[in-house]
């Protein structure tokens, strides 16, 4: 579990803004997004492919949209909790970086999938990009072979950088 597990959550986010009562709240997220690849370029824009409970399990910051009262934020990594961990995740770029070819079967397309800072307005979260691949903020956590499926996973935290083991996710 990240920082918030679901009933602190929804206790939050129904709650609305506890300065001004708007009931608008602007949610940080890092979420799972899959984007096909070909010779280590995105293909695509990319779709998301999280559940509602890693979109609470990587909330780092709430905050109200009319006034900007942050009404709850974690500096703590969203993957594996390290303490601080969070602006390590913002500001750095992957450490796993994807094949130009498979090593196996030699074929250019992959699918990736990485964990995206994202925003999102409550009560109707449709999630936004905060950043694309390539940029800080955007980390690769596993990608596979589109022809033999052959894999490869990030070593450690793919936000951070810790050292494994990572605790689970939901």
């Amino acid at each position: 579990m990240g920082a918030l597990d679901q009933p602190q959550f929804d206790a939050l986010v129904r709650a609305g803004c506890p300065a001004c009562k708007a009931p608008t709240l602007e949610i940080r997220s890092f979420i799972d997004r899959a984007i096909g690849m070909m010779a280590a370029e995105p293909t695509d824009a990319g779709r998301w492919v999280h559940d509602g409970e890693k979109f609470v399990d990587g909330t780092y910051r709430i905050s109200c949209l009319a006034c900007a009262h942050v009404v709850w934020q974690s500096d703590m990594c969203p993957r594996c909790n390290t303490e601080g961990g969070l602006a390590t995740a913002l500001d750095s770029t992957s450490k796993l970086e994807p094949w130009k070819r498979c090593p196996q079967c030699n074929e250019l397309s992959m699918l990736a999938v990485a964990m995206v800072p994202a925003t999102a307005k409550w009560p109707q979260p449709k999630p936004q990009p905060l950043a694309e691949y390539g940029d800080p903020g955007v980390h690769l956590v596993a990608y596979a072979c589109d022809s033999c499926n052959r894999a490869r996973a990030a070593e450690g935290c793919p936000l951070c950088g810790a050292p494994s083991p990572l605790r689970q996710r939901p």
